[in-house]
């Protein structure tokens, strides 16, 4: 599991250096993730955290929503393909270190409910963690290039950032197994949080804007396919 939520960052990363990823494309691929994450959340991962009726667990799927939100004022939304350069005096671009700690915390709070192998929906949610960090790694990787840092530099950072959800998933074991009394409802809130996460991130996707408003037929197509898809894998 863990060699998984490494490789999948690496590779997809890597491939921005081999192969232009237009912005178009991007979004595509983003469209397809965000609707098996919003589709697996609604048809597995929320009736069965409600299912081990923790108390108030809707409380944690909201603070999952809205600490997104927050995250998001640091990340500026490269979890959903949002790609910003920044710039500095005389040209010289910078790097953003405030977007690579909130997406950093992101991912690390997403890998925390896989320390739970005995929940039903392990292996949608893992499915859905690494098709989602695909294109964040994509989008991280062409923002680097376009800030100007070199490769090597470039290839460092993506390391570090394929390192975060496994850490998350580890962290979370070692507190569930050492710190945590209740080993089942600590993982439940922690899921309600990341549901929460999930739900911010899929519907902004979906609910972005085409442009020109127009109705994107090709769009609504690969949306349709990844819902597709999350119901598949729940079969």
């Amino acid at each position: 599991m863990y060699l998984i939520l490494f490789l999948s960052v690496i590779a997809s990363g890597t491939l921005v250096l081999f192969i232009n990823i237009s912005n178009k494309n991007l979004k595509l691929i983003l469209s397809f993730t965000g609707a098996y994450l919003f589709a697996i959340s609604v048809l597995h991962l929320i009736p069965e955290i409600y299912l081990s009726h923790t108390p108030n667990i809707g409380i944690y799927i909201l603070i999952g929503f809205f600490a997104q939100i927050l995250l998001e004022f640091l990340s500026e939304g490269i979890e959903h393909g949002h790609i910003h350069v920044h710039k500095k005096r005389h040209n010289h671009n910078a790097f953003p270190f405030a977007m690579m700690i909130g997406l950093s915390v992101h991912s690390f709070l997403e890998g925390m409910p896989l320390a739970n192998l005995a929940i039903d929906s392990h292996s949608s949610l893992l499915t859905g963690i690494v098709m989602h960090n695909i294109p964040i790694a994509m989008a991280l990787m062409t923002m680097l290039l376009q800030s100007k840092i070199s490769k090597t530099k470039a290839m460092m950072l993506l390391i570090i950032f394929a390192s975060i959800t496994p850490l998350g998933t580890f962290t979370s074991y070692a507190i569930g197994e050492n710190i945590i009394g209740n080993f089942s409802v600590y993982f439940d809130k922690i899921m309600a949080v990341v549901i929460g996460i999930f739900l911010h991130i899929s519907t902004t996707i979906l609910f972005e804007s085409s442009e020109n408003h127009r109705f994107n037929s090709i769009k609504f197509i690969i949306i349709l396919l990844g819902a597709g898809f999350a119901i598949l894998s729940i079969l």
